[in-house]
């Protein structure tokens, strides 16, 4: 653990976060002018302009928001409507969407969150200070509070991929499915991408496995708006299928 509780630091860094690009980055402090708030969105209407008024209050407007978008609601009109730049697409999967919007984002610093208004925007300055002290992810860890307001089904599923995955990286990770995160720009221009569903999953797995700066750090839950699109099962699935996938090919680099 780190002096700052409740933050697991994994140290080491891979020659994939070497270069050009990498050291214009590190120089210096970023502030919210360098930040970019990357997220899907799919019928989210009753939700997706919180979510955008809160990451607005707590950045002073300063973040771009960059929302990749398949609804048939307002959805899309609401986002525009908040100041956030929407790409339209058709329908693909979560993980199809959340990759594009994050290679659209135009900013150092990109953060993914959902759009249901389950993560706490409160918690984008710790997350920008921990980059700042070195960190090239910052992973939000719901588990470990006790993520109460999540159904207990989807709470022992990912308490088990979590243990799944810490058995393929070698360390112990607590949350591989959170949907907020900080990342250091290159690092996801650095890596090819490959899940849809269990995006979330590769998207810690890959940077631990390379050796970049990864740290999980606790965070609140809400109780989402609107309903869930997920099934559990076929869900479960198909994300405990991307564990093992991305684990077994990290291991054969």
């Amino acid at each position: 653990m780190s002096a700052r509780t409740g933050e697991t630091v994994e140290t080491g860094k891979n020659a994939d976060a070497g270069g050009t690009d990498s050291a214009v980055e590190t120089s210096g402090e970023f502030t919210f002018d360098d930040v970019a708030v990357v997220m899907g969105t799919y019928n989210e209407a009753a939700a997706v302009g919180t979510v955008l008024e809160d990451i607005d209050a707590v950045t002073d407007g300063r973040a771009s928001v960059v929302c990749v978008d398949g609804s048939d609601d307002r959805t899309p009109e609401i986002a525009r409507d908040h100041g956030a730049r929407v790409i339209e697409q058709e329908p693909q999967g979560y993980g199809v969407a959340v990759r594009a919007a994050l290679l659209s984002a135009d900013r150092p610093v990109v953060v993914t969150t959902d759009c249901d208004d389950t993560y706490p925007m409160e918690e984008l300055p710790r997350f920008l200070d921990l980059v700042n002290d070195g960190a090239d992810v910052v992973s939000g860890d719901r588990i470990s509070a006790g993520a109460d307001a999540m159904p207990a089904l989807n709470r022992a599923g990912n308490r088990a991929f979590a243990l799944l995955a810490s058995g393929l990286l070698g360390r112990r990770v607590r949350d591989t499915t959170t949907g907020m995160r900080a990342y250091r720009r290159y690092v996801i221009e650095s890596i090819g991408w490959t899940e849809n569903t269990g995006l979330s999953a590769e998207l810690l797995m890959r940077p631990v496995m390379r050796g970049y700066d990864v740290r999980e750090v606790e965070i609140p839950y809400r109780e989402r708006t609107g309903e869930t699109k997920l099934d559990p099962f076929a869900g479960g699935a198909a994300i405990a299928t991307s564990i093992l996938r991305v684990g077994f090919d990290e291991r054969r680099r």
